[in-house]
């Protein structure tokens, strides 16, 4: 089969978020197995600073915007490890910038416009190389005008005509929601301009776009899948969600299991697997209590936290607990991310007042993840929503027993700890039901009483999570599935 696989953003070219890790993971897993993918994406500076290999493809060509023609070019590369292509569109004026999306936490003005070009770019790539697709699979808001632009302006063409789409929608609180001027720049007909296809309460909604257009729907993980069909996640497409609901599919994402690897990773102090974790993960905690200046200690409770410090992360809660257990309980805290800048005030304030429990990075670092996914004795994620979630899987194969609350993805592979998970052996770390301190409160109580008073039941969770597959393999076979019944429709 061929895939086309339209993205706003792919490691290693450029990154904000999990959907670059998907977009270099997923074509690369389906490529494996026997199918034909390629990938294209804008060519931001950060994209052409990044150290691959990318070549001119020799090829130029014009998009209408509006009233005006914009000019553009291909270039080339391919993904890391692989023989799956990779096409960025180059247009300066849209994509040399520092930041993606937004500078500074501003959101650029013209975002509308730069992925206007994007989309009907996608879809010129296609005739420009003569490219014979199957499936058009977009992501996010950003592609989410490509499906409609393949209905209403490609689908009489030959080679657009048999093309199904699929979008995925890897989290819904993102829209690309713009005023409803900018619907001139996308060139469709005002037809369009309604609302069961682009209108969202007077404005345009490229998300709402895609889902409308697109034949079928994918998000991130079963669970999430179920919870936007709700009110309280829907973030006002509900009406949107239930009338697709019969072509909306729940997939999890996949880790790189080549890049996440305890067996392999060059960043740690020691490495291991299944049947050396109890005596090599001590090394990797001794390791980063060193790295942190923490009190190197192998009998207290070290917590890891990495990612994005929001409110949707749960981050408050996490900050207002932390004093209780660093002075009741003696646990040390290690939390690497960026995010709010009230969040951030908060975390470090903490660590100046708990020197000897409470480390923290604001910054990013894939290395000081894995160490940190290494060298913990649990990791927290108590998300008020969380689509899919990536670090309770980085945390289970590393032998890290997450605590997480109970949405999302992070319901679709966490399993917590009760006396039937625990006899049936599909217990494999901790989980609450409730988005406050109470909750979380108790899921950590729960971890620390497991932890040092039943070592032998802790042992069967990071046996039992470090046994289970949580590679792309079965998760773009599920893709594969979803692409054929479209087809067959």
């Amino acid at each position: 089969m061929n895939i086309l696989f339209a993205t706003s953003e792919a490691v290693p070219f450029a990154k904000t978020g999990g959907l670059a890790d998907v977009s270099s993971s997923l074509p690369r897993a389906l490529s494996q197995l026997g199918h034909q993918p390629v990938v294209v994406m804008p060519a931001y500076k950060q994209a052409l600073r990044s150290g691959q290999a990318i070549r001119p493809v020799g090829i130029d060509f014009s998009i209408p915007v509006w009233n005006k023609t914009v000019y553009g070019s291909l270039l080339e590369s391919r993904l890391t490890d692989s023989d799956v292509p990779v096409y960025l569109i180059l247009q300066d004026q849209y994509y040399d910038r520092d930041g993606l999306y937004n500078q500074n936490g501003t959101d650029y003005t013209d975002n509308c416009e730069r992925f206007v070009f994007f989309s009907r770019a996608v879809l010129e790539t296609i005739r420009l190389l003569s490219l014979e697709i199957d499936v058009l699979h977009t992501n996010d808001w950003q592609t989410g005008l490509i499906p409609a632009y393949l209905e209403a302006v490609y689908k009489e063409s030959p080679r657009y005509k048999k093309i199904t789409s699929v979008h995925t929608i890897h989290n819904l609180a993102y829209q690309g929601v713009f005023w409803h001027w900018d619907m001139c720049l996308t060139g469709l007909d005002w037809k369009y301009f309604t609302y069961d296809k682009m209108e969202f309460f007077g404005k345009l909604n490229l998300l709402k776009t895609g889902m409308m257009f697109a034949d079928g729907l994918t998000t991130v993980s079963p669970r999430y899948a179920q919870e936007i069909l709700s009110p309280e996640y829907s973030c006002g497409l509900e009406g949107v969600l239930r009338h697709r609901r019969k072509d909306l599919r729940g997939i999890l994402n996949g880790v790189d299991t080549d890049h996440w690897n305890p067996a392999a990773d060059p960043n740690l102090a020691a490495v291991y697997n299944t049947e050396t974790v109890f005596e090599n993960k001590p090394v990797c905690k001794q390791a980063l209590q060193e790295e942190m200046q923490l009190p190197v200690n192998a009998e207290t409770p070290l917590v890891g936290i990495v990612g994005r410090l929001a409110f949707q992360k749960g981050l408050d809660l996490v900050i207002d607990v932390i004093p209780r257990w660093v002075e009741e309980h003696n646990v040390q805290w290690v939390i690497l991310g960026t995010g709010d800048p009230k969040l951030e005030q908060r975390i470090e304030e903490l660590a100046a007042s708990y020197p000897q429990n409470v480390a923290v990075k604001l910054s990013f670092s894939d290395a000081v993840a894995h160490r940190i996914e290494a060298g913990a004795d649990m990791f927290l994620m108590p998300s008020r929503y969380e689509p899919c979630g990536l670090n309770q899987m980085y945390s289970l194969i590393y032998g890290t027993v997450p605590i997480v609350r109970e949405t999302g993805g992070l319901v679709d592979t966490v399993v917590g700890l009760n006396t039937e998970t625990f006899e049936k052996g599909t217990a494999n770390g901790f989980s609450f039901k409730d988005a406050d301190h109470s909750g979380l409160n108790w899921a950590i109580e729960q971890a620390l009483i497991c932890y040092r008073e039943t070592p032998g039941i802790w042992k069967q969770l990071v046996k039992t999570g470090m046994s289970q597959d949580w590679s792309w393999k079965q998760s773009a076979a599920r893709y594969l599935e979803f692409y054929e019944e479209l087809r067959s429709r």
